[in-house]
């Protein structure tokens, strides 16, 4: 391909013999005071905070970050826990929380802290700060309805789930949304997430269940039609995505969440014309995106030859989230141009073995070519799903393969699926999986001179040494 589909290289370091939660504390202060690297500085506190876990200070300074990044529900998370179990004469969290909540717009919850703190703190650092805070909250719930309290609890309990499933806690992300939806029956978003929470666990029934219930009693829901537009697009359902795709184009929304949805929803099956339109138009407007926001604003403008665009907005995505260096559209569209089968299966499988699923799952440049991949795809993402068909077959063989190397090499991968994707073109079944990879192990460590006897390669994988001969010829043939 011209270069490697992962750079696994470490650079040598020389590390302390005694590493305290000060030496990570000084490191996370750095990142963030003079590196401005906020992604880095959470990293390096949430070290330093795991070896001194009552450590008030260390916690404080995460939750500050957390709010710097936008992660208002978990630093909230982080200042409850130093309240309750750490340190709780520390009643400067209670004004951070009010700030916290303010910005989700929970200004029940906001007020009620802030006015803690006024209780708490009447002669604190942050007192004049938080009058004008609490002022600003009887203003803005003036008009709030009387069960308000109600719809605080569902809306933190909605940020908690939306959390664990960007974290990739499916079933704990499932589990709760199920509760929302037998709590608060008329509430859609909940209905939408829990969708594409049985989705990405593979379940793409129960996935499309609930986008179907969705749909029969809150006909016509923005966030449903984008959601099943996806789910069509990566099953390959290539006549339902352009009869969805121009019913959407015809939609004019009002809302900005919903012209943000359509534009994102466009950008990921690659329709960067109608995604551009949605998503510069809001930026144009003012509104202030996540990196989410600015990442698919990024690639829809240069896929449209937009190239100042792109990169202004691809500014935005690395100081919102600078892991996402090397992730720009221009290297992603040169390195998978024209990428074959048996290196896709290869970017998907060491992607999983390095917990990068999130990119396998959002990439529009990934998405299935033939029902084989797709099944493979499948599976990646629910290992545990039961074994049928050439696609899960494929991947059990490599699974059975990885788990006797040290690593997930690349070279070795991409001999592995041309070997196996050849045996299925030649009608083999793939369905004895550990007789597969015990023959392609074996003759890899012949051929790089490795002493090992066919008794020891059969046992390790659970097969007899005439099974082992048997496809020792299969593969040496293909």
């Amino acid at each position: 391909m011209g270069k490697q589909l992962f750079d696994r290289q470490q650079k040598a370091q020389v590390v302390p013999f005694f590493q305290n939660g000060a030496y990570y504390y000084r490191r996370a202060l750095k990142a963030y005071r003079v590196e401005r690297n906020l992604d880095r500085a959470s990293k390096l506190l949430k070290r330093a905070a795991a070896l001194e876990p009552d450590n008030s200070n260390f916690l404080s300074q995460l939750a500050m970050i957390h709010t710097e990044m936008g992660n208002y529900q978990e630093s909230n998370e982080i200042l409850t826990a130093i309240i309750e179990k750490v340190d709780p004469a520390m009643t400067d969290c209670h004004y951070f929380m009010a700030n916290n909540f303010a910005h989700l717009g929970l200004f029940h919850q906001a007020y009620k802290c802030a006015a803690a703190y006024s209780a708490e703190a009447p002669d604190g650092d942050f007192i004049e700060d938080n009058e004008e805070l609490l002022e600003l909250l009887m203003i803005e719930g003036e008009e709030e309805d009387p069960s308000f309290g109600d719809s605080d609890e569902l809306i933190i309990k909605q940020e908690t789930a939306r959390s664990l499933l960007e974290n990739g806690k499916l079933d704990e992300a499932i589990s709760l949304l199920h509760e929302i939806i037998e709590e608060f029956p008329e509430f859609w978003s909940a209905y939408n997430n829990l969708s594409l929470a049985y989705f990405y666990s593979g379940d793409v029934a129960n996935a499309k269940h609930y986008l179907e219930l969705v749909l029969q009693l809150n006909e016509g829901n923005l966030h449903a039609l984008c959601n099943l537009l996806v789910f069509y697009y990566y099953e390959r359902e290539d006549e339902k995505v352009a009869a969805l795709t121009e019913q959407l184009s015809n939609v004019h929304p009002i809302m900005i969440e919903h012209r943000y949805k359509l534009g994102a929803t466009f950008a990921l099956i690659g329709k960067y014309e109608q995604a551009f339109k949605w998503l510069r138009s809001l930026q144009r407007q003012g509104f202030e995106g996540d990196d989410t926001f600015f990442y698919w604003l990024s690639y829809s403008a240069w896929h449209l030859g937009q190239e100042e665009v792109a990169k202004s907005a691809w500014e935005r995505v690395l100081k919102e989230n600078p892991s996402k260096v090397g992730s720009e559209p221009w290297e992603q569209q040169s390195s998978l141009k024209g990428i074959t089968l048996k290196e896709r299966l290869t970017l998907v499988y060491i992607a999983a073995k390095s917990n990068q699923l999130e990119e396998i799952r959002h990439h529009h440049a990934l998405r299935p070519q033939s029902d084989l991949e797709q099944e493979f795809l499948r599976h990646t993402l629910s290992p545990d799903m039961e074994k049928k068909g050439a696609g899960a077959y494929l991947f059990a063989a490599a699974e059975a393969l990885g788990k006797q190397l040290q690593s997930a090499e690349e070279k070795t991968f991409l001999s592995f699926f041309e070997t196996m994707l050849k045996a299925n073109s030649a009608k083999h079944s793939l369905k004895n999986t550990k007789a597969w990879s015990a023959a392609f192990f074996y003759i890899m460590k012949k051929e790089d001179g490795e002493r090992v006897t066919k008794l020891e390669v059969a046992d390790v994988f659970g097969v007899t040494v005439s099974t082992l001969t048997k496809y020792e010829r299969l593969v040496k043939d293909l």
